[in-house]
Order: structure tokens, then C-alpha cells, then sequence
């Protein structure tokens, strides 16, 4: 045994052997050279999620909240994971082409809203006009989502 191996021996034997330590030892030396320890989809999602906070006029956050969650392991991005802003895009684009997923997402952002500020969600119903305190109206959403997808366009 030469004077190296010697004194890795009995390093080990002062400290307690676990999972990553075995993961490490499996893989080899220098196994995660040059690779990074965050996953692809992970690394997609902090993209988008910085995308939306840097580029989405959302004073309350719930819509940003809702449009990363939404996002997230999607297959819009498990498609595009090189180009998340795609996904992202393609999401927005979607809500817009359907007037009940539109809605939902309002729907869906008046409750966090809510949840949020400790208060109960104005939620749009169907004749009278929106209440002029509440932040996601149909129109408002609508005009938000159209903007990010013409920025990513």
C-alpha cells in the first residue's frame, strides 16, 4: 500500500461513510468536471423565473408566480429545456388562444392574490364591470400576456 492510499485509509476512518460519498466514489474522479450539479429542466426554470421577474410588470406577483408554476416541468419545456424563453412563450401563447384558460389563470391569480394580501379576491363575474381595486381583470391579464409574448417574439 503506498503512503497516498495510506493516508486516504485513515482520513476515512475518522469520518462516517453516506449515500453521496458512495455516488462519488462510483462515478470516479473528476466525474463532474466541467458539468454543472444543477440539472437542465432546473437551470430552465431560474431562467424563466428571472425572465418574468425582470421583464413583467407585476406589482402584486401573483401572475409571475403563476405563469413560472404553470411553466415548470411543462411539456412546452421539457421540449424546448435549450431555449426555455420559447416555452415560456408558447405558454402565454396558449392562455391567449383560449378563452377559458385565460379565465382560469385570472381566476387562479385573484385567489393567490388573496391568499396573499390576506383578503378576499375580487373575482371577475360576467356583466358587472371588474372592481376598480382588483389587479387581474380579464383585459389586464390579457394585455400582460400579449406583451410577453411579443418581448420574446
Amino acid at each position: 500500500m503506498d503512503e497516498e492510499s495510506e493516508i486516504e485509509r485513515e482520513i476515512r476512518l475518522g469520518r462516517k461513510f453516506n449515500p453521496q460519498d458512495a455516488l462519488a466514489k462510483m462515478a470516479g474522479p473528476g466525474a463532474m468536471k466541467g458539468a454543472s450539479p444543477v440539472s437542465p429542466v432546473r437551470q430552465a426554470e431560474v431562467e424563466i423565473g428571472a425572465w418574468l421577474k425582470d421583464h413583467v410588470t407585476d406589482t402584486a406577483g401573483a401572475l409571475q408566480l403563476l405563469l413560472h408554476r404553470h411553466v415548470k416541468g411543462s411539456p412546452l419545456l421539457l421540449e424546448n429545456i435549450e431555449r426555455p424563453l420559447i416555452a415560456l412563450r408558447g405558454l402565454c401563447q396558449e392562455i391567449l388562444d383560449s378563452d377559458y384558460r385565460l379565465a382560469e389563470l385570472v381566476r387562479e391569480a385573484d385567489f393567490e392574490w388573496g391568499q396573499a394580501n390576506d383578503e378576499r379576491p375580487y373575482f371577475d363575474r360576467a356583466g358587472p364591470p371588474p372592481h376598480p381595486d382588483d389587479p387581474y381583470t380579464l383585459d389586464a391579464v390579457r394585455k400582460a400576456l400579449a406583451e410577453i409574448v411579443s418581448q420574446l417574439a
